[in-house]
């Protein structure tokens, strides 16, 4: 047992993909999933408010959305192993700060320090490494990292409760940084190490690869039409996912579900998650990057319309959320492949930083926002109407985002 764990052990620090696989589900499980867990015992243990403490949260993951532009480009550049590795030590730090925060504005500031740490660590700077380490094969790996990276909160959460059951929520805090640090830190150094790899040449994306460095020539991309209505599409489409998922056990119950069944319905759509993952790389394969991102985000439409409008039975809203949560993990890849299908992997990581950070930002405020709507428009089917014809627009605007095979628009 001992020599088979060296084995796994030596393959993931010479494997990006396997050490990334590690990374990627303890950063995840760490930095994001642990914080809903220990949230009523922060409240309850100092007096800060539920809402506070969120906000704080809030504004971490807004840090992370803009800290990724700045980190793609020097990712593009410099390649992965200094900043990886680097953002896992800040990561470290950062938690290490939460667990002795003495009030409300250190615990927030930490929590900022934290949001930077996340940019450099969760999926924008692995999907760029991926992107560029396996290319042209890189949906493959890319899919693989995102199943694993998705059973984050079935390994964290419970592991989370189970620490706080033992240790107050600041020890808890310490202990999950020191998790991190043995797991994160040694595999982004290791593993990350080998030579950074030239990029591959894409079939529509002759501009950037020649010049990837040109600020001139990649910003001709990020100001182009195709670029922006990407951009559009993908932030109201998570906007809408995340909202759904939020919003999900009040809509049920409020069409009579018990709430068990309901939050069993919302653990379901987690396992549509899965099973569209699964099937994303036949769906690529056979099916053109234009028809593949509109079909995908007028799926999401239908049943987020479908939630709004069918009353019942209770078993056909399950079917249906199931659905929604086969389009969210199918959107997940479609966003990590957005880039490199249209302007190839030469200007990957800052592109695409430039992609998740409005997108980022969306998932950020969907669950405030989507309370709201649901208050201003008098219930939450009339909350998922309006989700519908967000969803809409995102299928809508999908129709131009793909680029003239020439290349990017020049600048």
């Amino acid at each position: 047992m001992p020599d088979a764990a060296g084995g796994h052990a030596r393959r993931a620090m010479n494997s990006p993909l396997a050490a990334l696989s590690v990374t990627e589900i303890t950063s995840w499980g760490v930095l994001y999933y642990a914080f809903p867990v220990l949230a009523p015992t922060i409240t309850r243990d100092t007096g800060w408010s539920t809402g506070a403490i969120t906000a704080a949260f809030s504004a971490a993951l807004i840090v992370a959305a803009l800290g990724g532009i700045p980190v793609g480009r020097a990712l593009d550049r410099h390649g992965p192993r200094t900043l990886m590795t680097g953002g896992s030590i800040l990561a470290v730090l950062a938690l290490s700060g939460l667990a002795a925060a003495p009030n409300l504005w250190w615990f927030t500031a930490c929590w900022l320090v934290a949001g930077m740490a996340m940019s450099a660590v969760l999926y924008q700077p692995a999907f760029a490494v991926l992107t560029r380490y396996y290319a042209p094969r890189h949906v493959t790996a890319l899919t693989t990292l995102t199943l694993i990276a998705g059973l984050a909160s079935t390994v964290f959460a419970p592991l989370t409760d189970a620490l706080a059951s033992h240790l107050s929520w600041r020890g808890t805090y310490l202990a999950l940084a020191a998790v991190l640090a043995v797991l994160t830190i040694p595999l982004h150094w290791l593993a990350l190490r080998r030579p950074w790899p030239s990029p591959h040449d894409g079939p529509s994306n002759r501009a950037v690869q020649t010049h990837p460095t040109n600020r001139a020539v990649v910003w001709g991309t990020v100001r182009s039409r195709p670029f922006l209505l990407l951009t559009a599409a993908m932030t109201l489409s998570a906007f809408t996912a995340f909202a759904v998922v939020v919003n999900l056990i009040p809509l049920l119950v409020s069409r009579g579900a018990d709430p068990s069944v309901a939050a069993w319905a919302l653990g379901l759509g987690g396992v549509g998650q899965v099973t569209g993952r699964l099937g994303y790389r036949t769906l690529a394969r056979r099916t053109g990057v234009r028809a593949r991102t509109v079909s995908i985000l007028a799926l999401s439409a239908a049943t987020t319309a479908a939630l709004a409008l069918v009353p019942g039975p209770i078993a056909l809203l399950i079917a249906v959320a199931f659905l929604a949560g086969t389009t969210r993990g199918i959107a997940t890849l479609l966003q990590a492949t957005a880039i490199s299908d249209r302007w190839g992997t030469a200007a990957y990581g800052f592109l695409s930083g430039i992609l998740a950070a409005p997108v980022t930002i969306a998932t950020a405020i969907a669950p405030f926002a989507g309370a709201a709507l649901a208050t201003a428009l008098g219930g939450y089917p009339n909350m998922f109407l309006a989700l519908t014809a967000a969803a809409a627009l995102a299928a809508l605007a999908a129709t131009g985002t793909t680029p003239p095979r020439r290349g990017t628009v020049a600048p």
